[in-house]
């Protein structure tokens, strides 16, 4: 007999058969459930009309996260709580604050949009209590576009929702813990299908030495997009997103280890802490929908040229943790990129974890994101600097780029015009000159070879500016 699925929605229990392990959340929501209040706009994580909510047990708690369900497979919530926009009123006369705000400002236009708007303002309203900066505000509805241009009475109902009596629901911990799997999911359907999410690192390990030509799943955000716009056949599924030990932050004085299952959103308050720009840049990797599924390790392990947490975490000596069967081994993460889409894995091997080194007194370390938009973009080219100084005198330097070969890679010709000489405007623009040693962009419909190269070096130019504080004074000025 077929082993369902278990979530909650609408404060009930349900138990799904799984047919199609790649069947989206959406599609699920749509058709199966009847629920048509989640819209599908352009199935790959762009838009938001389909944001959901996800609950996640939390110790005593419940924790709500913002979600794009056309790229959530159906397995995936096996545990939690599903909270679609039907949930949120308990009649009609009665609306959650959220929908009342967006009454009240006529944040509501041609309408198809709202949905996912009010489901992203329902889980900025489940995590505060008072209203928010307009700066957080604008990160949590990043993720969702109106064609009709109304974004302004949808910030007024942001601001305004919390001045609404609270409704005194109770999070539905009890249901919760009654759900949650001892054991490993495994579902294999009639066509042959396979669907595998075990529990524990060593199960993990077992299932990808076992199967090694299976696609690994972290959050979906670039799975989900195969499925959806490639219409590829994913034979079998293994699923991270049920290891505790991967989802680990360990913060030593000297060393943050990520584990490869951790998000961006939870790794992002750590990274902060390394240095402002790592805040900066992370905040414009996707949405807070794509930041709340895709997870380091999965950013990293697709091999992407243009995946923006690679340039930096080069350039700050990151190491990964790799394992097969029983053995690990420890890669420098420049190494493990090869070629375009190939890495340094071996057959039946995964990453387990990202250890990044924290930025001492004598480093100086900037990362910057060239894109056509701010948010929601892939970047034209993404550089990252880090200079060790003694006395003036550049001792170390470590410089990652994305955009600008088939792997994001370290710029070593310019590392070593920088070594060993004074961090001086000469100097930088010595190691500028050494970028097109060491790359030979390509053009394409982001930019042109010579813009990048071109960008490249003012890049590395406006960090020696910002670091010296050339770029302040003429501000000032």
């Amino acid at each position: 007999m077929q082993t369902p699925i278990r979530f909650l929605m609408g404060g009930q229990v349900h138990e799904v058969v799984v047919t199609d392990p790649t069947v989206t959340l959406l599609d699920w929501l749509r058709g199966s459930a009847r629920r048509p209040g989640t819209k599908e706009g352009c199935a790959e994580g762009d838009c938001g009309a389909c944001t959901v909510a996800i609950g996640t047990l939390s110790g005593d708690g419940v924790t709500y996260q913002a979600v794009n369900a056309c790229i959530q497979f159906l397995p995936m919530l096996d545990g939690k709580q599903v909270v679609t926009v039907e949930d949120l009123a308990p009649s009609d006369a009665d609306l959650h604050p959220v929908q009342q705000a967006m009454v009240t400002e006529h944040a509501s236009q041609c309408g198809f949009c709202t949905p996912g708007f009010v489901m992203s303002l329902y889980t900025l309203y489940q995590t505060r209590h008072t209203a928010p900066a307009r700066d957080e505000i604008n990160t949590a509805l990043a993720g969702n576009l109106c064609r009709c241009t109304g974004y302004k009475p949808i910030i007024a109902a942001a601001e305004s929702m919390f001045t609404l009596p609270r409704p005194a629901a109770e999070p539905p911990v009890a249901l919760l813990k009654h759900i949650q799997r001892r054991e490993s999911l495994s579902i294999t359907t009639e066509t042959g299908q396979r669907f595998d999410a075990p529990g524990t690192l060593d199960d993990l390990a077992n299932l990808v030495d076992r199967f090694p030509q299976a696609e690994l799943l972290a959050g979906a955000t670039d799975i989900g997009l195969w499925v959806t716009k490639q219409h590829r056949q994913m034979p079998h599924l293994i699923s991270v997103g049920a290891v505790a030990a991967l989802k680990a932050i360990d913060g030593k004085a000297d060393t943050i280890t990520f584990g490869a299952g951790v998000s961006f959103t939870d790794a992002l308050p750590y990274l902060a802490a390394i240095h402002p720009d790592l805040e900066r840049l992370f905040k414009r990797i996707g949405s807070a929908q794509i930041r709340n599924s895709g997870t380091l390790g999965g950013n990293i392990g697709n091999g992407s040229p243009i995946g923006d947490s690679m340039p930096a975490l080069i350039a700050l000596g990151a190491t990964l943790t790799l394992r097969k069967g029983k053995t690990e081994r420890v890669l420098p993460l420049e190494d493990y990129f090869l070629d375009y889409r190939k890495t340094a894995r071996q057959p039946g091997e995964f990453i387990v974890s990202v250890s990044v080194l924290r930025l001492d007194s004598q480093s100086r370390y900037g990362t910057d994101k060239i894109s056509k938009r701010i948010d929601q973009d892939i970047s034209a080219v993404c550089g990252a600097y880090r200079l060790e100084l003694e006395d003036g005198i550049i001792r170390a330097a470590r410089l990652g780029f994305g955009g600008m070969a088939g792997i994001p890679a370290r710029a070593r010709a310019a590392e070593a015009a920088l070594r060993g000489k004074p961090f001086t405007e000469a100097t930088t623009r010595e190691a500028m000159a050494a970028l097109a040693e060491d790359f030979s962009p390509l053009s394409d419909m982001r930019a042109s070879a010579q813009y990048r190269l071109t960008v490249a070096r003012n890049l590395l130019l406006r960090f020696y500016l910002r670091e010296t504080g050339a770029l302040a004074q003429e501000a000032a000025e």
